[in-house]
């Protein structure tokens, strides 16, 4: 019982110890260097070339006034930072989604969406990116991200959202 005892101290002990230096791997980032070396791991937010640095940082969506498809003065400032992303990172292309708010039939708003994506497509061309990198689709207003019957609720679902993908391998 007591070389049992004196193993299982040891292991734990050892257990133990083995947990003290949580740095031991090179860094915060698995191992991508120290934390203040200014390293990022790839994909991540930090990560300029990333999807998600796209979406969250440059901004993957552009709001619309009530029953409008032009670009506001701070939707052009969006567009002009995805632009400058998009030509950046060649190996994605994007596919930019038209919404709109519940008002209205179906049919108009459908037909909304695809002018306010149309009209983001047309905006990011002439800022430089390749048409044939650019599609464009309405949803109208059946995918709503907030959903209820209120100015504020309306005003985020009338919106262009550009999603980014990898360019397919020929």
């Amino acid at each position: 019982m007591t070389y049992l005892s004196k193993t299982l101290l040891l292991c734990a002990g050892l257990a133990l110890a083995a947990c003290t230096n949580a740095d031991r791997f090179g860094g915060a980032n698995g191992g991508a260097g120290g934390a203040g070396s200014g390293a990022f791991e790839p994909g991540s937010a930090q990560d300029p070339k990333s999807p998600l640095y796209f979406q969250q940082t440059v901004g993957d969506r552009v709001l619309f006034q009530v029953d409008q498809s032009t670009l506001t003065p701070q939707a052009q400032v969006t567009l002009d930072g995805q632009a400058q992303w998009l030509t950046s990172n060649p190996e994605f292309n994007a596919t930019i989604e038209g919404h709109a708010d519940e008002q209205g039939t179906r049919e108009y708003n459908v037909a909304l969406g695809a002018r306010r994506s149309n009209s983001v497509q047309e905006y990011l061309v002439s800022r430089g990116v390749a048409p044939n990198r650019l599609k464009v689709v309405s949803f109208g207003k059946e995918r709503p991200i907030e959903i209820c019957s209120e100015e504020a609720c309306y005003a985020k679902n009338r919106r262009a959202v550009t999603v980014v993908s990898v360019v397919p391998v020929s």
